[in-house]
This record gives structure tokens, C-alpha cells and sequence, in this order.
């Protein structure tokens, strides 16, 4: 199964590189990409070309991301619903050699053409995020206290995050556990000073509650 799995990825790979790397022209600085992305969602004819193309180069991403951006694993997460800006700039990290949780995902996104990665973080920031039945258990009740006082600031009161902070709502629980003990333990990815400062004193059974709030929250 995993290598029926891995052969069909790879298969999509192959096909999402029109060119050899070195035929292709020198890659944009980001801040011409977000510009680019602006511009795009600014203009209706232009947005709904994107998408329709972006639907078509997502493709590369279902198998583990889940068709639509939703993933159907807990410990992967969901790109449906996320900012744009914030989905092109994860993928510009990727590319710069910034971000590297994945030597799969870097060769998978540096097989893009910027104009494709511009397209998906458009498309998937538009499909809804399915999220799962409310908990209104002990879990969230106690998440949902602790969001407010540690999260809400920065990821707002829906969770819905910013151009460079990330959506929680509706988010795949075992990946919010993973992400925050990862944040805790100041490990691989996840380094980063303040999240580092409120993680720190969080028990495993905070992160659990944390985790059953946001990935139960509807938007």
C-alpha cells in the first residue's frame, strides 16, 4: 500500500515539472510573489483563473493534505481555510531552504513554478475546513480557557490566524499536540522564542485540551 502511495506521488511529481530546474528563469523574491498574490485576489476574473488553475496543482498535495486541503490523518495538517500569504510564504520557505521538516515536501514544492504555488495557496485558502462535530467535554471546556489566555492574542478570537500566523481553527488535533510539544521541547520546526515562552510550562494534558478546543472550533 505505502508503495502504491509513494509511486502515485512521485508519479504526480514528475508530471508538475515542465522544465529541467536549470531552463527555468531565476525565482522571484517573495515580496514580488505576495505582491503577485495581492494583485491576483484583487481582481475577480484573475482570482477565479488562479483557483481553477490552483484546484488543478493542488493535486500534488491530496494524497497527504487530503482533497480540498482537508486532511484525512490526525497528525497532518489541514491547509484549507489558511491565509494565502501565509500558505505562499510556508511554500517560499520550502523553496529558499527555510523551512526543511520534509526533504520530500522541499523537492515536491520546489517542482513549482512560483506562478503554481501562487495558485494553490490561492485555491486552498478558499475551500471550507471540515471541521469536526463540536466537543462541548471537560477537554474543551478547559482548551478553550486556556486559549484565551495564552493564543488569543496573536491567533485571534476565532483562531482564524493572520497573513503570517497560522489558522488553529478546525486544525488535525494530533498534529496541534505534536506542533505544541515540538514548541515546548524547542525541537526541529518548531523554534521560536515566544511560542517557546508560552509553551514552556504547558502539561501534556493542557496541549490535549488546547488541541480538543481548536480542532473542534467551527469559524
Amino acid at each position: 500500500m505505502r508503495v502504491r502511495l509513494f509511486l502515485s506521488v512521485f508519479g504526480l511529481l514528475l508530471m508538475a515539472v515542465p522544465v529541467a530546474a536549470k531552463d527555468r528563469p531565476p525565482e522571484p523574491p517573495p515580496a514580488e510573489l505576495h505582491a503577485r498574490l495581492a494583485r491576483t485576489g484583487q481582481n475577480p476574473a484573475s482570482l477565479d483563473e488562479a483557483i481553477r488553475r490552483g484546484e488543478r496543482s493542488a493535486g500534488v498535495c491530496r494524497h497527504c493534505h487530503g482533497a480540498r486541503g482537508n486532511s484525512m490523518r490526525p497528525d497532518v495538517p489541514n491547509l484549507a481555510g489558511q491565509n494565502a500569504a501565509y500558505l505562499l510564504e510556508q511554500m517560499n520557505k520550502y523553496v529558499h531552504g527555510t523551512r526543511r521538516s520534509s526533504d520530500f515536501m522541499t523537492g515536491l514544492i520546489k517542482a513549482l513554478t512560483p506562478q503554481e504555488r501562487i495558485d494553490i495557496a490561492l485555491f486552498l485558502s478558499r475551500q471550507p475546513v471540515a471541521v469536526k462535530a463540536a466537543d462541548a467535554g471537560a477537554h474543551a471546556i478547559s482548551g478553550k480557557a486556556l486559549y484565551g489566555k495564552l493564543c488569543v492574542s496573536c491567533h485571534g478570537p476565532a483562531a482564524l490566524g493572520t497573513e503570517k500566523i497560522p489558522r488553529l481553527a478546525g486544525q488535525q488535533p494530533g498534529y496541534l499536540e505534536d506542533s505544541l510539544k515540538r514548541y515546548r521541547a524547542g525541537k526541529g520546526e518548531r523554534i521560536d522564542p515566544m511560542m517557546a515562552a508560552y509553551t514552556r510550562n504547558l502539561k501534556d494534558a493542557d496541549i490535549l485540551n488546547l488541541a480538543a478546543y481548536l480542532s473542534a472550533l467551527a469559524p
